[in-house]
């Protein structure tokens, strides 16, 4: 996201870019003299956060998928099954990629 901010280091308003992690800022970088602004954000709590919200709304985006249109539902089950750890190994190693990233 960007937005033009009070700069420090320049001691104006410059624009701004921010970065988020889960809808919470993780750091402000200034784009005419590059000064970064860091905010100390837990990411593996983050992490488990996002998780646990997957599978825990699970059962109610399944519910509200076949009660909207259940033949579609009963077609696209068997490939999803059978897709199901690809995917899921595609955003375990996305995840750990991004993590890894922020841990450095």
């Amino acid at each position: 996201m960007e937005a033009n901010l009070y700069c420090i280091r320049c001691r104006d308003e410059t624009p701004h870019i921010i970065f988020y992690i889960n809808n919470k800022i993780n750091t402000i970088e200034c784009e005419e003299c590059h000064r970064i602004q860091g905010i100390k954000i837990d990411i593996m709590k983050e992490f488990y956060k996002e998780i646990y919200e997957r599978i825990s709304t699970k059962p109610v985006r399944i519910t509200q998928e076949y009660k909207q249109d259940l033949n579609k539902f009963l077609v696209r089950l068997p490939a999803r099954a059978i897709t199901k750890p690809y995917r899921l190994i595609r955003d375990l190693n996305d995840s750990r990629k991004f993590i890894k990233r922020f841990k450095n």
